[in-house]
């Protein structure tokens, strides 16, 4: 009796506390599931992404032409900066080859990441008329089925616009080239299309909220890539400071441009916050995750 009363207290008492030793462990299993749920978002992803892809090459002529149509709409920016310099030799000190180099790396690292997770922007309606719904009752990840929903294989046509240009900025340029300097051409574009997909992201999760957002979040998006083209001198201090210390999209290019370009920072930066991207870029991606987070377990669908 008294060993079936002392498992009774066992069983009906405080659940003793896990030992140090099992700390680790269970630490341990909860990185694990993470990385597991990763590959799990990454492998839905893809296979959404391919099964559009399939779908798009199904109709070649039409996708040939939507991705040349796609080509010469963002041409039409850099056309109008050609316009400009056909009138003046330079823009905010800042001559055409090194504008170009700007708008190349701004225009590849964007396209990049509206190829990826452009589809972020339609979240809005799939709230408003409770389609997404549909998405939370499949067992795969809502970011991933988001992200991938009407993959847009037309926009290769923004990416290679911005490579031609940066081609041709990286061809006319006057710069110094170092091995570093060679080096942080491809981590501006990497890094930066990695914060641009942050932004891409944090915006759908503020339309959990606001629902009909769509266009505040094209202004920190396709507004963004429209801001860095050009050259931060022409700018007021204080915008500068906002989308360098409040929505990092300085770091996409302008902060590791002027490096490359051997040109000082105008809010008198250190050199070294120049090879910040990569870190900027993470942190990015932690913050809109938890807001995507925050922001999906707050959805109560439309109520109706």
């Amino acid at each position: 009796m008294a060993d079936v009363a002392g498992a009774g207290g066992a069983l009906g008492g405080a659940v003793p506390e896990a030992s140090p030793e099992a700390l680790p462990e269970a630490r341990w299993g909860e990185r694990a599931t993470r990385w597991e749920s990763l590959r799990n978002g990454l492998r839905v992803y893809r296979l959404i992404v391919a099964m559009w892809i399939r779908s798009t090459m199904t109709y070649r002529a039409s996708f040939l032409m939507t991705a040349v149509g796609n080509f010469m709409a963002t041409a039409f920016d850099f056309v109008a900066i050609l316009l400009m310099f056909a009138h003046v030799d330079s823009l905010g000190g800042y001559a055409l080859p090194e504008i170009a180099f700007l708008y190349g790396t701004a225009g590849t690292a964007f396209g990049l990441a509206d190829l990826t997770v452009g589809s972020m922007g339609r979240l809005g309606s799939r709230v408003r008329d409770g389609t997404l719904d549909a998405l939370l009752l499949r067992p795969a990840p809502v970011l991933a089925q988001v992200a991938g929903d009407r993959f847009a294989l037309r926009r290769l046509g923004r990416i290679t616009q911005g490579l031609l240009v940066l081609s041709y900025g990286l061809v006319s340029v006057d710069i110094d080239w170092t091995v570093v300097r060679v080096l942080m051409v491809p981590m501006m574009v990497i890094s930066g299309a990695v914060i641009f997909a942050a932004v891409f992201v944090a915006g759908g999760a503020f339309q959990f909220w606001a629902q009909d957002a769509s266009e505040v979040q094209n202004s920190f998006t396709f507004g963004g890539v429209t801001l860095l083209q050009y050259p931060p001198s022409i700018f007021a201090e204080d915008l500068v400071r906002g989308v360098t210390f409040v929505v990092p999209l300085a770091f996409v290019n302008w902060l590791p441009a002027l490096y490359v370009l051997g040109r000082e920072s105008p809010l008198g930066l250190p050199d070294w916050v120049a090879f910040l991207p990569p870190v900027v870029g993470v942190a990015c991606c932690a913050l809109a995750g938890w807001a995507w987070r925050l922001a999906l377990r707050a959805y109560r669908s439309t109520g109706s």
